[in-house]
Order: structure tokens, then sequence, then C-alpha cells
């Protein structure tokens, strides 16, 4: 028996308001990031299914726009360590613009290959997230439901391309983007998985 789980990115953070890469520090959401998780439990709140159990990441943005959510439905918040974000180096805490023009160029071309200088490799990031959500999917079908997961950009990304066979490399490409506050559905069964929705906004 498989489970649905609903991938969520965290709102809006003060850093992203600038297009700086936040990574695995701890940013906090802004007030339009707030408004966003609030828009998303009134959303998951009002589903002919919610889900029977809330997975986010231990960074604060995540737990913060997964918190409105448990306690609209009365469930806990679980912080899962798998779901913590890229650490992205030499980029942590800073733009593209503020990066030397060979290392942005290096990135562009393959941000696999060509990742940040001391960033986490992304196929390590891959392999926890997918790990970590496998778990999350065999409790949730145990509990015969789905679950929420909020977490981050590029670990959702390269979660998905891992589960759906999408050459990691690309994933810049094939996923530009997951909005904040946004809902993406997979289904996990046997090992493998389906789309069900990609980017749903929360209103």
């Amino acid at each position: 028996m498989g489970a649905r789980l609903l991938l969520v990115r965290h709102g809006e953070t003060t850093w992203h308001a600038e297009n700086r890469y936040a990574g695995s520090s701890d940013v906090a959401l802004t007030e339009r990031g707030a408004a966003q998780a609030e828009a998303l439990a009134r959303r998951i709140a009002s589903a002919a299914e919610p889900p029977v159990a809330i997975h986010s990441s231990p960074l604060s943005r995540a737990a913060a726009t997964a918190e409105p959510v448990g306690a609209a439905l009365g469930l806990p918040v679980r912080a899962e360590p798998g779901l913590r974000e890229a650490h992205f180096g030499l980029a942590e805490g800073r733009t593209l613009a503020e990066l030397p023009a060979a290392v942005v160029e290096r990135f562009r071309a393959d941000p696999v290959a060509g990742a940040f200088p001391g960033a986490e490799p992304p196929a390590a990031v891959a392999d926890r997230a997918v790990a970590a959500l496998a778990d999350i999917a065999e409790r949730a079908a145990a509990a015969g439901g789905r679950a929420l997961v909020v977490a981050h950009n590029t670990l959702l990304r390269l979660a998905l391309c891992r589960l759906l066979g999408i050459p990691l490399p690309t994933y810049r490409r094939v996923l530009p983007q997951l909005e904040n506050g946004a809902i993406t559905e997979v289904g996990i069964e046997a090992g493998h998985a389906s789309l069900y929705r990609l980017n749903a906004p929360a209103e």
C-alpha cells in the first residue's frame, strides 16, 4: 500500500526576498512568509482528505510554515533531520552577483558537477531527502492516510528528480522553482513515485 505526500516549500524569508542562498542557515520568515503559512493552513484544513501527519525540516522557516497547519489540524509537527536544506558552501548567505563569475558559470552549466565550492554534494542531498520521504511515506501508509512535508526548494527539487527518474543535473531547468507555500503532491508505492500536482497555490 502506498501513500500520498503533500510537499511544500516553506514561506518567504528575508533572504529569499533578496535572492540570497539561505541553505542550511536559519533564516526567519517575512510577514508575507507568515501569511503564506496561514494560507497553507486554511487550504490543508479544508481539504477533503487532510493529512494524518505533519513533517518538517528542522530549520525554523520550515517549522514556522508547518506549525499553523498543525494547530489547525491538532497534529504535532515532527522535525526530520533528513529534510534540512542543502548547504551551499561558498554561496551560503550570498547572491549570485556576489560570487566569482567563473563559479556562477560552472554552476549554471551543471549544478551537480559544478556545485558551489564547499557545498554539500547534490547527489548526497537527493539521497538523504529520498530516504526521509520514503520513511515518511511508509509511516503514512501504515496510518492509512497522507502526510504533509514542509521543506526547501533545492532539496525538494533534487528529491523529485530522484523519485521521478529525472537526471539530477537538469533539476534547475526541469523544475525551475517551487513557489513559497505551494503544494506539490506525489504518490510513493513499492519504490516508485507518481506526480499528481506541482506548485499548486495554497489560495
